[in-house]
């Protein structure tokens, strides 16, 4: 009697044992959203997903694609969707709004988001802005002077000292395609002006990697990076690495980087509360303090504002129909491979 006894105790407690597996699991399963192109050394998604984690306990897990590789993979899995939310450059998220992979969400703070900054039925929407120029490690510039144009990049001094992320692939390499293009005279109909400066930049030899490559900056590996002004601030300020960021004298471009909820997400509901989250208070002030200007200007403080060159060299930047700029990407991606490769 004490055996059937003692049995039935410990399949009493086998059940429940199950039991609080597959609940676990569960929640586990509910705490999680995967984010694709969330790299912890890009835009301080670092501490982003630190802090997302700690207020919210959905787990993140890092993300090292960039913007042209998570909207490939979020088509190629359009039928067995992995990923919650993604995030890119505005011209990727356009894209992928019209290839139907994401879906409408409007976020907390929807109302304080400017209209030109979202889609109108919250497809994608703005995070924060960056501004393109040049990152650049003085210290390794072996004396040669800052190069303060884009001009000053074809100079023979410089080969061998500049790097460009892929045009083709990653987005910020788009974006400085289009900058260099709109103050050469070209526009969203012409990238001539574009290619042909980058065809002249080939005699200096320059290094195009596919993903972020602010460690090979501050390693001196890259001295000059085509790059936003958040990551050269960064070095400057937090890394504590003698780096300059340059607005170039003919001018350069203002992007948004923007969010979306993917269609179909398999954690959609903790896909939801990290859109909240890092459109909140708390979520735009991490922005605004990895120097990035945030969506909703009123989370940057003075304090933040003043790591960031005078508003009479951010002059020199334009902001830039983004819907056109979307339309003109995969034109100007094949013309890229097929006349510099």
């Amino acid at each position: 009697m004490k055996l059937r006894k003692k049995i039935k105790i410990v399949a009493g407690a086998f059940v429940l044992t199950a039991g609080s597996l597959w609940s676990l699991l569960a929640q586990a399963a509910d705490n999680t959203a995967i984010c694709y192109n969330c790299p912890p050394e890009w835009a301080d998604w670092g501490n982003q997903l630190n802090a997302i984690a700690r207020d919210t306990g959905i787990r993140v897990p890092q993300d090292n694609k960039n913007s042209g590789q998570a909207l490939a993979q979020l088509v190629a899995e359009q039928g067995n969707p992995v990923a919650d939310v993604v995030y890119y450059g505005v011209s990727f998220g356009i894209q992928a709004e019209q290839a139907g992979v994401v879906t409408g969400y409007r976020p907390a703070n929807w109302a304080q988001i400017p209209a030109a900054m979202k889609d109108p039925d919250g497809k994608w929407v703005a995070l924060h802005s960056g501004t393109l120029g040049f990152m650049v490690n003085v210290d390794a510039l072996g004396g040669v002077p800052v190069p303060q144009s884009w001009d000053d990049l074809l100079k023979p001094e410089y080969k061998g000292l500049i790097g460009y992320l892929d045009p083709a692939s990653a987005f910020a390499g788009y974006v400085a395609a289009v900058a260099v293009n709109q103050a050469k005279g070209g526009n969203m109909q012409d990238f001539t002006p574009a290619l042909s400066w980058f065809k002249k930049l080939q005699a200096n030899q320059p290094v195009v990697p596919k993903q972020t490559a602010y460690a090979r900056v501050l390693s001196g590996e890259i001295p000059i990076l085509l790059d936003y002004d958040f990551n050269a601030y960064r070095a400057r300020y937090k890394d504590h690495a003698n780096v300059a960021f340059v607005i170039p004298k003919e001018g350069t471009v203002t992007v948004p980087y923007v969010i979306s909820l993917v269609k179909h997400a398999p954690h959609e509901a903790s896909g939801k509360k990290v859109i909240d989250y890092v459109l909140s208070d708390k979520g735009q002030a991490i922005w605004a303090n990895a120097f990035l200007r945030p969506v909703r200007t009123s989370a940057m403080s003075a304090e933040a504002k003043q790591h960031f060159l005078p508003d009479s060299d951010y002059a020199r930047a334009q902001t830039v129909d983004y819907q056109q700029m979307a339309a003109a990407q995969k034109g100007f991606s094949a013309r890229y491979l097929s006349e510099m490769h």
